[in-house]
């Protein structure tokens, strides 16, 4: 099971990592475009990319301590 969980973690700390790049340039797009709705769904995948990059940090830390 440990090792499901540093597998999981590494999983989502790369998915979250490039959701989070995503959400920072589909804000920057709707930035430079005026598109106030573009930006504010680049904040939104961001801050679940972040989330999600997180809790594989969790997990990673988890399985290094069992």
């Amino acid at each position: 099971m440990a090792n499901d969980l540093g597998t999981d973690g590494l999983e989502n700390q790369v998915k979250g990592g490039a959701k989070e790049v995503g959400g920072k340039i589909r804000n920057a797009v709707g930035g430079l475009t005026g598109d106030t709705s573009e930006q504010l769904k680049g904040k939104a995948n961001e801050m679940e990319g972040k989330a999600q990059r997180k809790v594989g940090e969790g997990e990673s830390k988890i399985d290094r301590n069992t």
